[in-house]
Order: structure tokens, then C-alpha cells, then sequence
């Protein structure tokens, strides 16, 4: 085995941040490969694994999220496992440190370093949320619910849930399924069924939901959930939490949940948003689809999500954006100011030039290129990143001084005049450059 102490020391610390980003992945499928990880010596019978890590185990899928209920007050009860994070009386959670299980095989991959660098502490505990049995009203359609009741039955609780299918607990102690709303029938008929008639009206932000999960598990909705679904995007109650509108938008539309499931076609499921009307949530106007396929464009362009400009770090929080702006308003939103100049710096009017193409889009993110290529000109948007975005000019203002060109606003048009004729010859050299601006200063 490796002996670290006998490596450099920057070899060294490489080796470490790399183990410890390993085990990080390690421990997050450890989680997602369902529970024996943490360790909870617990018989009371009331703590539950609840939504939709039982739903995921029971379809044999990656989850990840683990949401453990306890019917009572878990602040109370929870707060002995660990060491206590946070506490949010309002609604009854708790967030613990627990130790690992000691039957888990993480820290066994873990080599010593004869140094003192052993595992990380993180990777022999587990954060986990507790959250207690709770109902709650909608006095206010569309928006936040209101807490009724802190530890009422695990029945009531799994009624304030969006479908049947993430309704379902799993006793920690014995490890029964308990179903009180038929979930288990609707995972095996790949069936989508809210609770009760008002489900749309109460949280709007479940029909995204229902979209996602639909094209998630190829599941559809059972008729009268369709019914339902229908009749309320026909009558919608515009006054509702577009916070939590955009936050079910970027879960739908951004690239984590693609890498979790390859299936899961974000243009599909584009389609369906469209075709089913369920983008009227955010806008009444009428809205087609594009003839582009924005999924295979975002894939050409942006294979690795990184939707930035040159020599910016990778960010993929926007990528939503490029779906969701055909619907052109979102006014609705509450954007960010780089969301918004993102819809922004999209052009109004065709670009009828290469320079246009190139001033227009030098400075600006990609998600607005691609915008402007959806919803404006394919050719033009594509003509740009193919073959104009790349070149640059070689000349600075010291040359220009060299020339014996005094500073002034002039620069810029000299810089522009040799822009326009590199991007019509980019093979320029910066000898050709220099004869270029000499001349044109000359005038």
C-alpha cells in the first residue's frame, strides 16, 4: 500500500482532497443505497421513513433525499442521536449528527497516512433531518400552508402529501411499508394520484411536480388526478407562491436531475409542459413549441453544462432559463438580476452582420445565445458559436501607441474596423493587423 509519508508533500495533499471528495461520493450512494448507514438504535415504533426514498427503494431507483418522521414531537425525541445542528420549532424539525453505522464499509477504503490524516470527521457521521408528524391548512389557496397541529397521527401527516405514491412510510424498527392512500397500487399501475379534489387548488406547484415525476418513472396521472389537473389550468389562481413556482422550474428543467436519471428527456418533458398547458401557471398567453429541439442544441453547445462565458467557473444553475424563457413572460418570477439580464441581452431584432453577431454576444452568457437562437435566429445563434465566438484580434493600445497613435476614442473604432475584417479573415496574422490600423488611422 502507498505509503504517504514517504510523498511529497503537495503529492500528498492531492491524494487527501481526492480521497476526501471520493468518500464524500461514497457516503452520498451509501445513502442513496438506503439506510444501513445510519446508526439508530431506536425500538419506540414511531420513527418512519417517509416520501419519496420509499418510493425510490420500492422502484429500485437512486434517491436522494432521506426523510425520516416521527409521530410526536421530534425536537424532543430525535435530539438524543446526535449531536444537535439545528432546531426549527415552527414546523417540528431537528437536524442531528449521528454517528455511521458501524456496519458499514466506508472507512474501510480509508488508508492510513501514518500522519495523523485519517478520516474525515464528516465521513464518520451522517446529517439527518428529522421532522415531526405534522398537519396543516391552506387558509391562503396558492400559497405557504399553515401548520394545524405538531405530532398528530402518521395518518394525518401523510395526507398533506402531494401524491399516493410519496405517501408511503417504512417503519425504521420493523421495517413494514405503511400505506393509508393506496400508493403501493398506484407504483405498481405507474399511476400519479393526488389525495383529495382541492390537492391543484391548495399547492399549485404539484402539477410541475406531477409532470416531473411523470416523466421521472414514465408514470401518468390517473384519470380524475387529470381531470383535476385540466380544470384547474383552465381556471388558474394567479395569486399563488411563484417562489416555489421557479423552485419546481429549476428542478424540472436544470441538469442534476438528468444525471440522476438517464431516461428523464428534459425536451420530452418540455413538450408535455407546453402540450398540456401547464406553463399557463406562469403566463396566460399562448405559447407553441420550437421548432429546435432545445435539449440537443443545450447538448452541442453546452456538453458539459458549462453555460458561461470563456475562462468563468462551471455553473449550471440556468440552464432552466433556456426552457423556460420561450415562454418570453416571466414577469411573474422573481428572477435574479442575472436571470433577468439573461432574458435581457436577448436581441429583439435579427443580427444582420458577423461583427452585430459578435458585439452583440462577445460579453454575453450562452444561455442568452441560445435564446436568441430558439426564439429569434437558429442560423445566425449557430453561425456565432461554430465559427465567429473564437477569434480574437491581437493588437492592444500599446501597439497602437507604437504606431505613434495617440490615445483616444478612436482606439475602439480602430480595434472594431480590424474586427470586421478578422472575422472575415481569421487567418489574419497580427503584421496584417498592425497595416490595418495604421491605415485606418491614417485617414
Amino acid at each position: 500500500m502507498l505509503n504517504l509519508l514517504h510523498v511529497k508533500p503537495l503529492v500528498t495533499c492531492i491524494l487527501l482532497f481526492t480521497l476526501h471528495k471520493l468518500f464524500h461520493f461514497i457516503t452520498f450512494y451509501a445513502k442513496i443505497a438506503i439506510m444501513n448507514i445510519i446508526n439508530i438504535n431506536d425500538t419506540s415504533n414511531k420513527l418512519f421513513y417517509i416520501g419519496g426514498v420509499v418510493r425510490d427503494e420500492l422502484l429500485d431507483k437512486q434517491s436522494i433525499d432521506i426523510d425520516i418522521t416521527y409521530v410526536g414531537n421530534a425536537i424532543e425525541y430525535c435530539s438524543k442521536f446526535g449531536e444537535v445542528i439545528q432546531i426549527n420549532p415552527d414546523f417540528g424539525t431537528v437536524r442531528v449528527k449521528i454517528p455511521s453505522s458501524p456496519h458499514r464499509e466506508i472507512a474501510d477504503f480509508v488508508p492510513s497516512t501514518g500522519s495523523g490524516h485519517n478520516v474525515p470527521e464528516e465521513l464518520n457521521n451522517v446529517i439527518v433531518d428529522f421532522a415531526s408528524t405534522r398537519s396543516e391548512t391552506y387558509p391562503k389557496k396558492g400559497h405557504l400552508p399553515v401548520v394545524e397541529k405538531i405530532g398528530c397521527s402518521l395518518k394525518e401527516d401523510v395526507l398533506r402529501r402531494d401524491f399516493t405514491i410519496n405517501a408511503l412510510a417504512k417503519s425504521i424498527t420493523t421495517g413494514e411499508i405503511v400505506d393509508y392512500v393506496g400508493g403501493l397500487k398506484d407504483l405498481k399501475n405507474k399511476k400519479l394520484r393526488v389525495l383529495h379534489d382541492n390537492s391543484f387548488i391548495d399547492d399549485p406547484t404539484r402539477i410541475i411536480r406531477g409532470l416531473k415525476f411523470a416523466m421521472r418513472f414514465n408514470f401518468e396521472l390517473e384519470e380524475h388526478t387529470k381531470k383535476l389537473q385540466d380544470e384547474y389550468l383552465k381556471n388558474i389562481n394567479y395569486d399563488m407562491s411563484y417562489k416555489r413556482i421557479k423552485k419546481e422550474l429549476i428542478e424540472t428543467f436544470n441538469a442534476p436531475l438528468s444525471n440522476i436519471t438517464k431516461e428523464y428527456k428534459k425536451q420530452r418533458t418540455f413538450e408535455r409542459f407546453i402540450n398540456e398547458k401547464i406553463y399557463k401557471l406562469v403566463t396566460p398567453n399562448d405559447v407553441e413549441i420550437p421548432s429546435i429541439n432545445i435539449e440537443e442544441l443545450i447538448e452541442k453547445y453546452c456538453p458539459d453544462m458549462d453555460c458561461h462565458v470563456a475562462n468563468t467557473p462551471r455553473n449550471d444553475e440556468h440552464i432552466w432559463l433556456i426552457y423556460v424563457g420561450v415562454l418570453k413572460d416571466l414577469s411573474r418570477l422573481p428572477l435574479t438580476k442575472i436571470e433577468q439580464k439573461i432574458l435581457d441581452d436577448v436581441p429583439q431584432n435579427i443580427l444582420n452582420s458577423d461583427f452585430e453577431l459578435y458585439k452583440t454576444f462577445e460579453n454575453a452568457k450562452i444561455e442568452t445565445i441560445l435564446l436568441y437562437a430558439i426564439l429569434k435566429d437558429q442560423k445566425g445563434a449557430k453561425h456565432y458559436l461554430d465559427n465567429l465566438r473564437n477569434i480574437k484580434i491581437s493588437i492592444n493600445g500599446k501597439d497602437l501607441q507604437n504606431l505613434g497613435i495617440s490615445p483616444s476614442p478612436q482606439y475602439q473604432e480602430i480595434f472594431d474596423e480590424v474586427l470586421k475584417a478578422k472575422l472575415q479573415n481569421p487567418k489574419m496574422t497580427k503584421e496584417d493587423e498592425l497595416k490595418i490600423a495604421k491605415s485606418y488611422s491614417s485617414c
